[in-house]
């Protein structure tokens, strides 16, 4: 017994150290972290309420809030890419910013950390700006494409604000109100979501549930049935839309 638990001390042990090393180099940068920038350190295994440590302050965060849609959604997928550079971001108050995540894993190549970078654009806009004015070149500002691939990143302050942004967001892109949606929309939805990361946050079921306006045990059909399992036996029948 005990030879079989050693591995999995070891590897507990070993993230451990992981976050340790990556606190202590937050700690260290946050006095010339510049106030334009900010450095924000994740904790997978914490997810949602993932944030460790946080070096700046552009986004208003603090540790124990969540983790990001684009990061739920790069852990909940399984994907294996470990940089994510230069997207963009627009904030809800417009400011422009651009963003960098770092994905640590151990010697199982399971993923521990992530460690993000994001800088406000606006105060090298405004300097951009006023070189072109004095100089009377106009200079060209940056776009998505030189930045690297858009994003509409969430910098959510809790929980229930990220599962709101992921619902709302994901039932917009489907493009059908929910009081005209049929069972193969809301499924959709529910797919999206999963894909999203929702259903790796407290309550998601019952959330979804209320948002699609259909009840938690057809939630959990539809889960089934995207895992290619039988439908429960409350079935799926939650009114005349089909859901």
């Amino acid at each position: 017994m005990a030879e079989k638990e050693t591995p999995k001390v070891g590897i507990v042990a070993e993230n451990a150290s992981i976050i340790t090393m990556l606190e202590n180099v937050v700690r260290t940068i946050t006095p010339i972290v510049p106030g334009t920038a900010e450095v924000v350190l994740h904790e997978i295994a914490k997810l949602p309420e993932s944030i460790v440590a946080v070096a700046g302050n552009v986004t208003g965060r603090a540790v124990g809030d969540p983790a990001t849609d684009v990061l739920l959604e790069t852990v909940a997928s399984g994907s294996s890419r470990d940089f994510l550079q230069g997207y963009s971001t627009v904030l809800p108050d417009g400011r422009q910013l651009t963003s960098s995540t770092t994905i640590f894993r151990n010697s199982r190549g399971e993923p521990v950390a992530a460690l993000c970078v994001n800088s406000d654009l606006g105060a090298w806009e405004r300097l951009r700006d006023l070189v072109s004015e004095m100089s009377g070149f106009p200079l060209v500002p940056a776009t998505a494409e030189t930045l690297g691939t858009g994003s509409n990143e969430r910098f959510a302050h809790d929980v229930e604000e990220l599962a709101d942004h992921l619902i709302a967001d994901t039932i917009a892109r489907a493009g059908v109100p929910v009081d005209l949606m049929k069972k193969e929309h809301k499924l959709a939805v529910v797919a999206r979501l999963r894909e999203r990361g929702m259903f790796l946050l407290r309550d998601a079921v019952e959330t979804v549930a209320g948002a699609l306006e259909v009840t938690r045990f057809t939630i959990y059909n539809y889960l089934n049935e995207l895992e290619g399992a039988p439908g429960n036996e409350h079935g799926d029948a939650d009114g005349p839309s089909g859901s």
